[in-house]
């Protein structure tokens, strides 16, 4: 088939494809914000090219040509191959979208492979590492016992940063010691919170959370204003934790979600259960975690073994 001949007759000369493709999978797959806003990060990113290297061209035209000289474009900005292979996947969904919809009659990314990329261990902490950050906050202060409630409840469950800030109330059953979790796209989970944890959560809500909250609001964790707080902010209060700590392991916002997983699992939980705790879909996710625990095993017998 001739390229120009896979262009359908556009029925409305003023819609955005790009928009109208996030608004699809915000209202009819329900994903969350973060994960939308990436999209609109990599089809944005290719719409400028579009726009600025292609002289204009409508973007529901561009040809297998097109994608390649966008794709090599990246390759020149130097930009890494796990960032490339997330934009193409961004770019697959968007065609094939517009494919399913009769406005395009094939996606010109068909026939484009995933670059191969080198599958990174995710930062972890040792258990001594997480015990020195989890006793940095000063629960005699509100905003200190909240963040040690936080970061208690952080690495008992594997919750995302995403999803312990935005946690309610409602959400919480301090009876049976679990939290109900909305994690991406919408899916629930239930996790089991642990004696510590509940323990601080707990104090927190007797004793913390009333000092903080100034108007009605239903946030677990508010903020120092009172309502909801950011991951941003979080993430700040976890740095300075690190440093009050004396932490010198690398840090990123999901430091004590992979340290919940890795742990787990060295001490004995099985793949699946953890997977569930997680809330991730697909088992091969939650796999990267037995690299780790490996590695950590490797270390053991290196140290301890007499042949080793």
């Amino acid at each position: 088939m001739n390229e120009q001949e896979t262009i359908l007759e556009f029925e409305d000369d003023h819609f955005d494809p790009i928009e109208l493709f996030l608004d699809a999978l915000f209202l009819e797959q329900g994903l969350s914000d973060n994960t939308i806003a990436a999209y609109r990060n990599d089809l944005e990113k290719f719409s400028d090219f579009v726009q600025k290297q292609l002289n204009g061209q409508e973007i529901l035209a561009v040809s297998v040509a097109d994608i390649e000289a966008y794709l090599a474009h990246r390759v020149d900005l130097g930009l890494k191959p796990r960032s490339t292979a997330r934009s193409i996947s961004a770019l697959k969904r968007f065609y094939l979208y517009w494919v399913n919809h009769k406005k395009i009659a094939q996606s010109p990314l068909v026939n484009i492979a995933q670059p191969k990329t080198v599958q990174s261990l995710p930062k972890t902490l040792t258990e001594q590492e997480v015990e020195a950050l989890l006793a940095a906050p000063d629960v005699e202060d509100a905003m200190g016992l909240r963040d040690k409630a936080m970061l208690e409840l952080l690495y008992a469950t594997g919750l995302r940063v995403t999803e312990l800030v935005g946690l309610r109330i409602e959400q919480i059953n301090l009876r049976q010691a679990v939290v109900l979790v909305k994690g991406k796209g919408g899916k629930e989970r239930m996790v089991p919170m642990g004696q510590e944890s509940l323990r601080w959560v707990e104090q927190f809500l007797k004793v913390g959370r009333p000092q903080m909250v100034k108007h009605a609001n239903d946030f677990v964790f508010p903020s120092k204003r009172g309502i909801g707080m950011t991951r941003q902010t979080f993430w700040h209060r976890i740095k300075h934790y690190a440093m009050l700590a004396d932490v010198k392991s690398p840090l990123s916002p999901h430091t004590l979600r992979h340290a919940f997983a890795t742990h787990l699992l060295n001490h004995g939980a099985d793949l699946r259960v953890v997977q569930m705790m997680l809330g991730h879909s697909d088992l091969s996710t939650t796999q990267i975690y037995t690299h780790v625990a490996s590695e950590r095993l490797k270390s053991l017998h290196e140290q301890h073994h007499p042949r080793a």
